[in-house]
């Protein structure tokens, strides 16, 4: 990171001190944890800033509060308005109902119903929930809408220096909590508020740590922004980390991260699958697909991780949230075993005659795979029947073997690749 000792970026690191006291009350000092399971995988000694611990379940509350609690008297009156994939709605209903101000909230469709069902929990009858649009960018285009049209004010998840600012004192905990400071600071970036917050605060007060940021690859619009200097709209984008799926990054979080030259990394969707998987079953952490999006990111050399740590280095993973809906579990499996290798999808024409399903099993799986799907189309005007099949493997290095196997075989085998759009219907 470079160091800016520019009056903007001091003036930002001040806010940040200013909206830790502020937020006090509204927030809990979120707990600096120890993984053994990262730092026995990496040699560095890696801490969990588990602020899917607060009272909402994600660091978003810091932002809300701290916006909201500036307002004046005038302001409050005239109502607010948000848009959110869930987590900043969650902070924003809050304090709705704490400080007494009516709130409109703008979601996308595709918002877990776990995060809709504790935002109408936290906000009661202080706040209204609108459900419409694909993407978060959707929801704050209607967000915008509805506060031209009602004079509200617009409380922004990420581009306004009040909501940077509320959400960069994860980064004053972590000063305080860890003496000496850390290596490293891994952040998930979305719109990229909590990243520009916490390395503008690190840039004055731990100047030695470096902040980088983990992008999902399939939605990394501040990467793309910082690629094209200047915010960019992508066109397609994957939904499956939710919390940090934005297909435009903020003009301000992208203004603050590229004159700090913070490096942002993208991070596989699988990867973030099986690091949810781990922490679920190892660490007996719920995190959602954004919230292992820092701990999924680091790794040794040679293990093709974006962001490669040093052994005997200190790094704290930014644990942003956990809200996940438990429906999500057999798709969050399903990602993982497909980036672990351990999962194929094909396209078998069985002849339609008695045991030709028996040979398949028997020519081509080996002894430790498994048939995890079987979709058989019967066509009686044919003499062959195409069946969509996936195959779950006992090891990934067991796949050319089947590939090979498969080749030899007189049943027609087509393999159904992650870009085909086969593989998106079935798989």
């Amino acid at each position: 990171m470079k160091q800016d000792e520019s009056p903007q970026k001091q003036s930002l690191a001040h806010e940040v001190d200013a909206a830790a006291a502020r937020i006090a009350d509204s927030v809990i000092t979120s707990p600096l944890q120890i993984s053994e399971r990262l730092s026995a995988a990496t040699g560095a000694t890696v801490y969990l800033k588990r602020e899917d611990l607060q009272p909402v379940r994600s660091y978003k509350i810091r932002g809300a509060f701290n916006f909201m609690l500036q307002l004046d008297d005038e302001e409050r009156a005239r109502g607010v308005v948000c848009a959110s994939a869930g987590n900043h709605a969650q902070g924003f209903a809050l304090a709705c109902r704490q400080l007494g101000i009516q709130g409109t909230i703008f979601v996308p469709k595709t918002t877990p119903r776990q995060k809709v069902d504790r935002i109408r929990h936290f906000g009661g009858d202080r706040v209204t929930i609108e459900i419409s649009g694909s993407t978060y960018d959707d929801a704050s285009a209607l967000a915008h809408r509805f506060a031209d049209r009602n004079a509200a004010l617009l409380v922004s998840a990420f581009d306004d220096p009040r909501t940077i600012a509320g959400q960069g004192t994860v980064a004053v905990e972590i000063a305080e909590q860890l003496d000496p400071h850390p290596d490293y600071i891994i952040v998930p970036v979305g719109g990229g508020g909590v990243l520009a917050g916490i390395a503008a605060y690190a840039a004055e007060h731990m100047p030695n740590t470096r902040v980088i940021g983990a992008e999902p690859s399939g939605a990394a619009s501040m990467i793309a922004a910082l690629k094209a200097g200047h915010p960019v709209t992508l066109e397609n984008i994957d939904r499956f980390a939710d919390g940090t799926a934005v297909k435009r990054a903020g003009n301000i979080t992208y203004e603050i991260i590229s004159d700090l030259g913070v490096d942002v990394r993208p991070v596989h969707e699988g990867a973030v699958a099986t690091e949810m998987l781990a922490m679920y079953q190892v660490d007996g952490i719920i995190a959602e697909p954004s919230g292992a999006l820092a701990s999924a990111a680091i790794g040794t050399a040679g293990s093709g991780k974006p962001v490669i740590v040093e052994p005997g280095s200190s790094v704290v993973c930014l644990v942003s949230g956990g809200n996940n809906d438990i429906s999500r579990y057999p798709e969050i499996l399903e990602r993982s075993l497909v980036h672990e290798g351990l999962k194929h999808y094909f396209i078998v024409d069985f002849p339609q005659e008695p045991g030709a399903l028996r040979r398949f099993l028997n020519e081509i799986l080996g002894p430790d795979d498994d048939i995890a799907m079987f979709e058989y189309v019967k066509r009686s005007d044919r003499e062959t029947g195409p069946a969509f099949v996936g195959i779950q493997l006992g090891a990934a290095e067991d796949l050319p073997n089947l590939l090979e196997r498969m080749e030899s075989s007189q049943i027609e085998i087509e393999r159904v690749h992650q870009n085909s759009p086969m593989f998106r219907l079935f798989a």
